[in-house]
Protein backbone atom coordinates (compact mmCIF):
# COMPACT_ATOMS: atom_id res chain seq x y z
CA UNK A 1 0.00 0.00 0.00
CA UNK A 2 1.44 3.13 -1.10
CA UNK A 3 -1.66 5.81 0.23
CA UNK A 4 -3.42 6.69 3.26
CA UNK A 5 -7.17 5.74 3.02
CA UNK A 6 -10.32 6.74 4.89
CA UNK A 7 -13.78 4.70 4.11
CA UNK A 8 -17.00 5.62 4.56
CA UNK A 9 -19.10 2.31 5.43
CA UNK A 10 -19.59 -0.87 7.26
CA UNK A 11 -15.96 -1.90 8.48
CA UNK A 12 -17.20 -5.72 7.91
CA UNK A 13 -18.36 -4.88 4.23
CA UNK A 14 -15.13 -2.32 3.68
CA UNK A 15 -13.18 -5.47 5.02
CA UNK A 16 -13.92 -8.21 2.57
CA UNK A 17 -14.69 -5.71 -0.06
CA UNK A 18 -10.98 -3.58 0.09
CA UNK A 19 -8.34 -5.11 1.43
CA UNK A 20 -6.34 -8.04 0.74
CA UNK A 21 -4.68 -11.19 3.05
CA UNK A 22 -1.81 -9.70 5.54
CA UNK A 23 -1.67 -5.81 4.00
CA UNK A 24 -1.62 -4.55 7.72
CA UNK A 25 0.90 -3.58 10.47
CA UNK A 26 -0.77 -3.32 13.26
CA UNK A 27 -4.44 -2.41 14.35
CA UNK A 28 -6.26 -0.81 16.77
CA UNK A 29 -10.19 -0.82 17.05
CA UNK A 30 -12.18 0.76 19.88
CA UNK A 31 -15.96 -0.67 18.80
CA UNK A 32 -18.53 0.59 20.73
CA UNK A 33 -19.33 -0.07 24.69
CA UNK A 34 -22.30 -1.02 26.08
CA UNK A 35 -21.73 0.65 29.21
CA UNK A 36 -21.11 4.08 27.68
CA UNK A 37 -24.22 3.61 25.45
CA UNK A 38 -25.61 7.15 26.36
CA UNK A 39 -21.89 8.41 25.12
CA UNK A 40 -22.05 7.13 22.00
CA UNK A 41 -25.25 9.32 20.71
CA UNK A 42 -22.95 11.47 18.44
CA UNK A 43 -26.45 13.58 17.72
CA UNK A 44 -29.81 13.24 17.94
CA UNK A 45 -32.29 14.39 15.62
CA UNK A 46 -34.74 16.98 15.67
CA UNK A 47 -37.41 14.76 16.81
CA UNK A 48 -35.07 13.37 19.74
CA UNK A 49 -34.20 10.15 17.91
CA UNK A 50 -31.13 8.85 16.53
CA UNK A 51 -30.06 8.53 13.10
CA UNK A 52 -30.34 5.23 11.44
CA UNK A 53 -26.61 5.17 10.80
CA UNK A 54 -26.34 5.56 14.73
CA UNK A 55 -28.93 3.25 15.37
CA UNK A 56 -26.46 0.66 13.03
CA UNK A 57 -23.19 1.57 14.49
CA UNK A 58 -24.81 1.44 18.15
CA UNK A 59 -27.59 0.32 19.10
CA UNK A 60 -27.99 -2.86 16.57
CA UNK A 61 -24.97 -4.21 17.93
CA UNK A 62 -26.33 -4.96 21.00
CA UNK A 63 -29.53 -5.99 20.10
CA UNK A 64 -30.98 -9.98 19.86
CA UNK A 65 -32.91 -9.85 16.56
CA UNK A 66 -33.53 -11.04 13.60
CA UNK A 67 -30.16 -9.50 12.03
CA UNK A 68 -28.08 -10.89 15.52
CA UNK A 69 -29.47 -14.39 15.01
CA UNK A 70 -28.67 -14.55 11.12
CA UNK A 71 -24.94 -13.56 12.26
CA UNK A 72 -24.67 -16.18 15.04
CA UNK A 73 -25.94 -18.51 13.05
CA UNK A 74 -23.66 -17.92 9.67
CA UNK A 75 -20.42 -17.97 12.36
CA UNK A 76 -21.82 -21.21 13.76
CA UNK A 77 -22.45 -23.03 10.52
CA UNK A 78 -18.37 -22.11 9.55
CA UNK A 79 -16.97 -24.60 12.18
CA UNK A 80 -13.71 -23.92 14.33
CA UNK A 81 -12.75 -23.11 17.70
CA UNK A 82 -15.14 -19.57 17.28
CA UNK A 83 -18.01 -21.71 16.31
CA UNK A 84 -17.15 -24.17 19.53
CA UNK A 85 -17.05 -20.87 21.24
CA UNK A 86 -19.99 -19.54 20.38
CA UNK A 87 -22.12 -22.75 20.78
CA UNK A 88 -21.16 -22.58 24.24
CA UNK A 89 -21.77 -19.59 24.89
CA UNK A 90 -25.46 -19.63 23.86
CA UNK A 91 -25.77 -22.17 25.98
CA UNK A 92 -24.62 -20.25 28.93
CA UNK A 93 -25.38 -16.81 28.39
CA UNK A 94 -28.64 -17.81 26.01
CA UNK A 95 -29.85 -15.44 23.08
CA UNK A 96 -29.45 -11.69 24.88
CA UNK A 97 -28.07 -8.27 23.96
CA UNK A 98 -24.18 -9.61 24.89
CA UNK A 99 -24.54 -12.75 22.29
CA UNK A 100 -25.92 -9.94 19.57
CA UNK A 101 -22.61 -7.84 20.31
CA UNK A 102 -20.18 -10.84 20.20
CA UNK A 103 -21.93 -12.17 17.10
CA UNK A 104 -21.33 -9.25 15.52
CA UNK A 105 -17.80 -8.57 16.73
CA UNK A 106 -16.75 -12.22 15.39
CA UNK A 107 -16.87 -12.24 11.88
CA UNK A 108 -15.12 -8.86 12.10
CA UNK A 109 -11.76 -10.01 14.14
CA UNK A 110 -11.45 -12.90 11.91
CA UNK A 111 -11.56 -10.47 8.58
CA UNK A 112 -8.95 -8.09 11.09
CA UNK A 113 -6.87 -11.13 11.20
CA UNK A 114 -6.82 -12.08 7.63
CA UNK A 115 -5.42 -8.28 7.08
CA UNK A 116 -2.98 -8.59 9.47
CA UNK A 117 0.84 -9.37 8.83
CA UNK A 118 2.23 -12.51 10.68
CA UNK A 119 4.41 -10.03 11.85
CA UNK A 120 1.71 -7.86 13.21
CA UNK A 121 0.04 -6.87 16.44
CA UNK A 122 -3.72 -6.36 17.12
CA UNK A 123 -5.16 -4.18 20.32
CA UNK A 124 -8.69 -4.60 21.21
CA UNK A 125 -9.93 -1.39 23.47
CA UNK A 126 -12.95 -2.77 25.89
CA UNK A 127 -14.53 -2.38 29.12
CA UNK A 128 -14.90 -4.55 32.17
CA UNK A 129 -18.77 -5.12 30.31
CA UNK A 130 -17.66 -7.43 27.94
CA UNK A 131 -13.64 -7.35 28.01
CA UNK A 132 -13.94 -11.45 29.55
CA UNK A 133 -15.92 -12.45 26.86
CA UNK A 134 -14.24 -10.79 24.11
CA UNK A 135 -10.54 -12.00 25.46
CA UNK A 136 -12.54 -15.95 24.98
CA UNK A 137 -13.30 -14.47 21.62
CA UNK A 138 -9.86 -13.44 20.62
CA UNK A 139 -8.35 -16.51 22.31
CA UNK A 140 -10.92 -18.62 19.51
CA UNK A 141 -9.75 -16.19 16.70
CA UNK A 142 -5.89 -15.55 17.45
CA UNK A 143 -5.09 -18.20 19.64
CA UNK A 144 -4.85 -18.28 23.41
CA UNK A 145 -0.86 -18.67 22.82
CA UNK A 146 -1.14 -14.85 21.14
CA UNK A 147 -2.36 -13.40 23.88
CA UNK A 148 0.68 -11.34 25.27
CA UNK A 149 -0.96 -8.76 27.18
CA UNK A 150 -4.21 -7.37 29.05
CA UNK A 151 -3.70 -3.66 29.61
CA UNK A 152 -5.52 -1.33 32.20
CA UNK A 153 -5.72 1.89 30.68
CA UNK A 154 -6.32 3.92 34.42
CA UNK A 155 -7.56 7.34 34.59
CA UNK A 156 -9.65 9.76 36.58
CA UNK A 157 -13.01 11.41 36.32
CA UNK A 158 -16.18 12.31 38.36
CA UNK A 159 -17.02 10.21 41.22
CA UNK A 160 -19.93 8.16 40.48
CA UNK A 161 -22.00 5.87 42.53
CA UNK A 162 -21.61 5.10 46.71
CA UNK A 163 -22.34 1.45 46.49
CA UNK A 164 -19.04 0.41 44.48
CA UNK A 165 -15.48 1.42 43.65
CA UNK A 166 -15.22 3.85 41.84
CA UNK A 167 -15.15 2.24 38.14
CA UNK A 168 -11.63 4.17 36.32
CA UNK A 169 -10.40 1.82 34.05
CA UNK A 170 -10.57 0.42 30.49
CA UNK A 171 -8.87 -2.68 29.01
CA UNK A 172 -6.95 -3.30 25.91
CA UNK A 173 -6.48 -6.75 25.07
CA UNK A 174 -3.37 -7.48 22.86
CA UNK A 175 -2.71 -10.02 20.85
CA UNK A 176 -0.21 -11.02 17.88
CA UNK A 177 -1.28 -12.82 14.67
CA UNK A 178 1.62 -15.40 15.81
CA UNK A 179 4.86 -16.02 17.49
CA UNK A 180 7.55 -15.50 15.00
CA UNK A 181 10.69 -13.83 16.67
CA UNK A 182 9.84 -11.35 13.61
CA UNK A 183 7.06 -9.93 15.21
CA UNK A 184 7.52 -6.02 15.52
CA UNK A 185 7.52 -5.27 19.06
CA UNK A 186 9.78 -1.90 20.52
CA UNK A 187 10.28 -1.95 24.02
CA UNK A 188 9.49 1.01 25.56
CA UNK A 189 10.24 2.26 29.15
CA UNK A 190 9.18 4.45 32.16
CA UNK A 191 10.60 6.13 34.88
CA UNK A 192 12.41 5.19 37.61
CA UNK A 193 10.80 4.76 41.11
CA UNK A 194 11.36 7.98 43.28
CA UNK A 195 13.82 5.44 45.92
CA UNK A 196 15.48 4.05 43.03
CA UNK A 197 16.30 7.53 41.38
CA UNK A 198 17.41 9.23 44.97
CA UNK A 199 20.16 6.07 45.92
CA UNK A 200 21.00 5.51 42.15
CA UNK A 201 20.47 8.25 39.89
CA UNK A 202 19.71 7.80 36.40
CA UNK A 203 22.98 5.01 36.41
CA UNK A 204 22.71 2.21 34.69
CA UNK A 205 22.31 -0.99 37.32
CA UNK A 206 24.12 -4.27 37.05
CA UNK A 207 23.24 -6.44 39.51
CA UNK A 208 23.63 -10.20 39.54
CA UNK A 209 24.23 -13.15 41.50
CA UNK A 210 27.80 -15.36 42.74
CA UNK A 211 29.29 -19.23 42.31
CA UNK A 212 27.32 -19.47 45.52
CA UNK A 213 24.13 -18.46 44.50
CA UNK A 214 24.09 -15.12 46.50
CA UNK A 215 23.05 -12.01 45.23
CA UNK A 216 25.51 -9.36 44.66
CA UNK A 217 24.88 -5.82 45.27
CA UNK A 218 23.95 -3.45 42.74
CA UNK A 219 26.03 -1.31 41.21
CA UNK A 220 25.89 1.36 38.75
CA UNK A 221 27.96 1.74 35.43
CA UNK A 222 28.84 4.93 33.73
CA UNK A 223 26.38 4.58 30.90
CA UNK A 224 22.47 6.14 31.96
CA UNK A 225 19.42 3.52 32.07
CA UNK A 226 16.74 3.76 29.62
CA UNK A 227 14.49 3.65 32.67
CA UNK A 228 12.32 0.81 33.81
CA UNK A 229 10.41 -1.51 30.99
CA UNK A 230 7.21 0.24 30.68
CA UNK A 231 4.56 -2.21 32.31
CA UNK A 232 0.64 -2.97 31.39
CA UNK A 233 -0.98 -0.70 33.79
CA UNK A 234 -0.85 3.14 32.24
CA UNK A 235 -1.62 5.90 34.03
CA UNK A 236 -3.05 8.35 30.82
CA UNK A 237 -5.47 11.36 31.84
CA UNK A 238 -8.46 11.10 29.98
CA UNK A 239 -9.60 13.87 26.90
CA UNK A 240 -11.42 16.68 29.04
CA UNK A 241 -15.22 16.48 27.41
CA UNK A 242 -14.49 20.71 27.11
CA UNK A 243 -11.99 19.63 24.73
CA UNK A 244 -13.69 16.30 22.90
CA UNK A 245 -14.19 16.55 19.04
CA UNK A 246 -16.23 13.08 19.27
CA UNK A 247 -17.71 11.75 22.10
CA UNK A 248 -15.46 8.68 23.92
CA UNK A 249 -12.47 10.39 22.45
CA UNK A 250 -9.46 8.75 23.31
CA UNK A 251 -5.97 10.56 24.35
CA UNK A 252 -3.22 10.90 21.90
CA UNK A 253 -0.82 9.36 24.40
CA UNK A 254 -2.35 6.19 24.79
CA UNK A 255 -2.43 5.82 20.65
CA UNK A 256 1.01 7.01 20.41
CA UNK A 257 2.05 4.25 23.09
CA UNK A 258 0.65 1.42 21.80
CA UNK A 259 1.67 2.51 17.98
CA UNK A 260 5.65 3.09 19.17
CA UNK A 261 5.27 -0.19 20.61
CA UNK A 262 4.14 -2.41 17.93
CA UNK A 263 5.08 -0.35 14.11
CA UNK A 264 7.58 0.73 12.92
CA UNK A 265 8.26 3.54 10.51
CA UNK A 266 6.54 2.66 7.48
CA UNK A 267 4.32 0.83 8.40
CA UNK A 268 0.54 0.70 8.12
CA UNK A 269 -1.81 1.05 10.69
CA UNK A 270 -5.71 0.03 10.56
CA UNK A 271 -8.08 1.73 12.65
CA UNK A 272 -12.16 0.00 11.91
CA UNK A 273 -14.00 2.06 14.19
CA UNK A 274 -11.87 5.31 13.55
CA UNK A 275 -14.24 7.95 15.51
CA UNK A 276 -12.74 11.31 15.56
CA UNK A 277 -9.30 10.12 13.91
CA UNK A 278 -6.79 10.01 16.55
CA UNK A 279 -5.58 7.19 15.87
CA UNK A 280 -4.88 8.37 12.21
CA UNK A 281 -3.50 11.69 13.57
CA UNK A 282 -1.35 9.95 15.78
CA UNK A 283 -0.07 7.52 12.81
CA UNK A 284 0.65 10.42 10.68
CA UNK A 285 2.76 12.50 13.20
CA UNK A 286 4.45 9.06 13.52
CA UNK A 287 5.87 8.64 9.98
CA UNK A 288 3.04 5.12 9.61
CA UNK A 289 0.66 5.03 6.59
CA UNK A 290 -2.82 4.26 7.58
CA UNK A 291 -6.43 3.66 7.00
CA UNK A 292 -9.66 4.52 8.90
CA UNK A 293 -13.23 3.26 8.61
CA UNK A 294 -16.46 4.70 9.67
CA UNK A 295 -19.95 4.18 9.65
CA UNK A 296 -20.80 7.74 10.61
CA UNK A 297 -20.13 10.93 7.60
CA UNK A 298 -19.72 12.89 10.70
CA UNK A 299 -16.71 10.91 11.67
CA UNK A 300 -14.85 11.33 8.43
CA UNK A 301 -15.87 14.98 8.04
CA UNK A 302 -14.58 15.39 11.64
CA UNK A 303 -11.19 13.60 10.74
CA UNK A 304 -10.73 15.05 7.26
CA UNK A 305 -10.83 18.73 9.02
CA UNK A 306 -8.63 17.61 11.73
CA UNK A 307 -6.29 16.04 9.13
CA UNK A 308 -6.52 19.71 7.76
CA UNK A 309 -5.98 21.34 10.87
CA UNK A 310 -2.98 19.88 11.93
CA UNK A 311 -1.12 19.32 8.62
CA UNK A 312 -2.73 21.58 6.43
CA UNK A 313 -3.10 19.80 2.53
CA UNK A 314 0.63 17.60 3.24
CA UNK A 315 -0.83 14.41 3.72
CA UNK A 316 -2.08 12.53 0.87
CA UNK A 317 -5.15 10.38 1.57
CA UNK A 318 -8.20 9.18 -0.30
CA UNK A 319 -11.56 9.00 0.52
CA UNK A 320 -13.54 6.26 -0.13
CA UNK A 321 -17.48 5.44 -0.10
CA UNK A 322 -18.48 8.92 0.33
CA UNK A 323 -20.63 10.86 -2.69
CA UNK A 324 -18.29 12.15 -5.62
CA UNK A 325 -21.56 12.79 -8.16
CA UNK A 326 -24.79 14.64 -7.91
CA UNK A 327 -26.26 10.58 -8.29
CA UNK A 328 -24.36 9.75 -5.89
CA UNK A 329 -25.27 12.62 -3.24
CA UNK A 330 -29.07 11.81 -4.38
CA UNK A 331 -29.09 8.49 -3.59
CA UNK A 332 -27.80 9.27 0.25
CA UNK A 333 -30.25 11.56 0.73
CA UNK A 334 -32.94 8.97 0.11
CA UNK A 335 -31.58 6.38 2.02
CA UNK A 336 -30.47 8.44 4.85
CA UNK A 337 -31.79 11.89 5.37
CA UNK A 338 -29.48 12.69 8.21
CA UNK A 339 -26.37 10.84 6.97
CA UNK A 340 -26.64 13.33 3.74
CA UNK A 341 -26.88 16.41 6.34
CA UNK A 342 -23.71 15.66 8.11
CA UNK A 343 -21.87 14.63 4.58
CA UNK A 344 -22.82 18.09 3.18
CA UNK A 345 -21.93 20.05 6.12
CA UNK A 346 -18.45 18.28 5.82
CA UNK A 347 -17.75 19.60 2.61
CA UNK A 348 -17.78 23.14 3.51
CA UNK A 349 -15.88 21.90 7.16
CA UNK A 350 -18.91 22.72 9.15
CA UNK A 351 -19.53 21.17 12.63
CA UNK A 352 -23.36 19.14 12.89
CA UNK A 353 -25.16 20.95 15.72
CA UNK A 354 -26.72 18.37 18.26
CA UNK A 355 -30.34 19.42 17.96
CA UNK A 356 -32.78 19.51 20.69
CA UNK A 357 -36.54 19.87 20.99
CA UNK A 358 -36.63 23.47 21.45
CA UNK A 359 -33.43 24.46 20.23
CA UNK A 360 -31.42 25.33 17.89
CA UNK A 361 -34.78 25.05 15.52
CA UNK A 362 -33.38 25.67 11.93
CA UNK A 363 -29.68 24.88 12.54
CA UNK A 364 -27.94 22.08 11.27
CA UNK A 365 -24.47 23.33 11.33
CA UNK A 366 -21.98 26.11 12.48
CA UNK A 367 -18.76 27.60 11.54
CA UNK A 368 -16.65 29.96 13.38
CA UNK A 369 -14.35 32.45 12.16
CA UNK A 370 -11.94 35.12 13.28
CA UNK A 371 -11.26 38.27 11.34
CA UNK A 372 -9.80 40.82 13.58
CA UNK A 373 -6.54 41.46 14.18
CA UNK A 374 -6.46 40.84 17.77
CA UNK A 375 -8.28 37.49 16.94
CA UNK A 376 -10.44 37.86 20.57
CA UNK A 377 -14.13 38.36 18.75
CA UNK A 378 -15.41 34.58 17.53
CA UNK A 379 -17.86 35.19 15.29
CA UNK A 380 -20.19 32.23 12.89
CA UNK A 381 -21.81 30.93 10.14
CA UNK A 382 -24.97 29.49 10.19
CA UNK A 383 -25.72 26.69 8.01
CA UNK A 384 -29.34 24.65 6.85
CA UNK A 385 -28.78 21.86 4.69
CA UNK A 386 -32.18 20.53 1.90
CA UNK A 387 -32.05 17.82 0.48
CA UNK A 388 -35.65 18.25 -0.84
CA UNK A 389 -36.84 21.01 -3.35
CA UNK A 390 -36.25 24.74 -1.99
CA UNK A 391 -38.13 27.07 -1.72
CA UNK A 392 -38.36 31.13 -0.52
CA UNK A 393 -39.71 30.19 3.21
CA UNK A 394 -36.37 28.65 3.97
CA UNK A 395 -34.26 31.60 3.56
CA UNK A 396 -36.71 33.88 5.31
CA UNK A 397 -36.80 30.96 8.21
CA UNK A 398 -32.68 32.10 7.63
CA UNK A 399 -32.80 35.36 7.90
CA UNK A 400 -34.63 34.89 11.24
CA UNK A 401 -31.94 32.49 12.80
CA UNK A 402 -28.99 35.13 11.93
CA UNK A 403 -31.71 37.85 14.00
CA UNK A 404 -31.75 35.51 16.72
CA UNK A 405 -28.55 34.05 17.11
CA UNK A 406 -26.88 37.04 15.72
CA UNK A 407 -24.81 35.27 13.72
CA UNK A 408 -22.88 37.10 10.78
CA UNK A 409 -23.79 34.67 7.98
CA UNK A 410 -25.63 32.15 6.59
CA UNK A 411 -25.96 30.01 4.43
CA UNK A 412 -28.31 27.61 2.43
CA UNK A 413 -26.69 24.03 1.24
CA UNK A 414 -29.42 22.75 -1.63
CA UNK A 415 -29.43 19.82 -3.01
CA UNK A 416 -31.71 21.19 -6.08
CA UNK A 417 -30.67 24.84 -8.21
CA UNK A 418 -32.34 27.74 -6.11
CA UNK A 419 -34.95 29.70 -7.49
CA UNK A 420 -35.15 32.84 -8.80
CA UNK A 421 -37.38 34.58 -5.82
CA UNK A 422 -34.83 32.85 -3.48
CA UNK A 423 -31.99 34.49 -4.97
CA UNK A 424 -33.48 37.85 -4.69
CA UNK A 425 -34.69 36.87 -1.07
CA UNK A 426 -30.88 35.88 -0.55
CA UNK A 427 -30.14 39.13 -1.61
CA UNK A 428 -32.06 41.22 0.02
CA UNK A 429 -30.18 40.51 3.58
CA UNK A 430 -27.17 42.47 2.60
CA UNK A 431 -23.81 42.20 3.21
CA UNK A 432 -21.53 41.57 5.86
CA UNK A 433 -18.35 44.13 5.97
CA UNK A 434 -15.05 42.44 7.27
CA UNK A 435 -12.52 44.73 8.97
CA UNK A 436 -10.20 44.46 6.08
CA UNK A 437 -12.45 46.25 3.71
CA UNK A 438 -13.96 43.17 2.06
CA UNK A 439 -17.63 42.21 1.53
CA UNK A 440 -19.54 39.04 1.96
CA UNK A 441 -23.14 38.15 1.24
CA UNK A 442 -24.59 37.71 4.03
CA UNK A 443 -27.11 34.91 2.89
CA UNK A 444 -25.21 32.59 0.95
CA UNK A 445 -26.75 29.54 -1.31
CA UNK A 446 -24.64 26.73 -1.76
CA UNK A 447 -26.03 23.82 -3.90
CA UNK A 448 -24.19 20.20 -3.70
CA UNK A 449 -23.24 20.68 -7.61
CA UNK A 450 -21.49 23.55 -7.13
CA UNK A 451 -19.83 22.22 -3.77
CA UNK A 452 -18.52 19.26 -5.74
CA UNK A 453 -16.89 21.04 -8.20
CA UNK A 454 -15.07 22.76 -5.17
CA UNK A 455 -16.62 25.94 -4.43
CA UNK A 456 -16.38 27.59 -0.90
CA UNK A 457 -18.12 29.52 1.51
CA UNK A 458 -17.48 32.90 1.01
CA UNK A 459 -15.79 33.96 4.14
CA UNK A 460 -13.25 37.29 5.01
CA UNK A 461 -9.69 36.35 5.56
CA UNK A 462 -8.77 35.36 8.62
CA UNK A 463 -5.97 37.46 9.39
CA UNK A 464 -4.64 40.46 7.83
CA UNK A 465 -1.24 42.83 8.12
CA UNK A 466 -2.94 45.91 10.15
CA UNK A 467 -0.96 47.52 7.15
CA UNK A 468 -3.02 46.25 4.81
CA UNK A 469 -4.03 48.96 2.57
CA UNK A 470 -0.16 49.29 1.78
CA UNK A 471 -0.20 45.46 1.22
CA UNK A 472 -3.21 44.69 -0.45
CA UNK A 473 -5.74 45.70 -3.00
CA UNK A 474 -8.97 44.97 -2.60
CA UNK A 475 -10.81 43.82 -5.98
CA UNK A 476 -14.80 44.15 -6.17
CA UNK A 477 -16.43 41.86 -9.08
CA UNK A 478 -20.01 40.39 -9.51
CA UNK A 479 -19.52 37.47 -7.01
CA UNK A 480 -17.25 37.72 -4.75
CA UNK A 481 -14.64 40.62 -3.08
CA UNK A 482 -11.10 38.90 -3.32
CA UNK A 483 -7.89 40.24 -1.76
CA UNK A 484 -4.86 39.49 -3.72
CA UNK A 485 -1.48 40.29 -2.70
CA UNK A 486 0.77 42.50 -4.21
CA UNK A 487 3.18 41.31 -6.62
CA UNK A 488 6.99 41.53 -4.27
CA UNK A 489 7.85 44.50 -6.28
CA UNK A 490 4.97 46.43 -4.88
CA UNK A 491 5.47 45.86 -1.26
Amino acid sequence: MTENFLYYGDNLDVLKLHFKEETVDLIYLDPPFKSNQKYNVIFAEQDGSRSRAQIKAFEDTWRWDESAVAEYRKIVEAGGNVSKFMQALHGYIGGCDMLAYLSRMAPRLIELRRVLKTTGSIYLHCDPTASHYLKLLMDGIFGAANFKNEIIWHYRKWPSGKYVFQRNHDVILFYSKSDSRKRTFNQLFMDRAPSTLKRFGKAKIVSGYDEMGRRIPSQTEEEDSLGVRQDDVWDIGRVPPIKQLFPTQKPELLLERIILASSKEGDTVLDPFCGCGTTIVKSQMLNRRWIGIDIIHLSISLIRNRINDVFGDKVPYKVIGEPVSMPDAQKLAKEDPYQFQYWALGLVGARPVEQKKGADHGIDGRLYFHDESKMIKTKQVIFSVKSGKPSVAHIRELKGVLEREQAELGVLITMREPTQPMRVEAAEAGWYDSPWGTRHPRIQILTISELLENKEVNLPPSKVNVTFKKAYKIINNSNNNLSLPLEPSEK
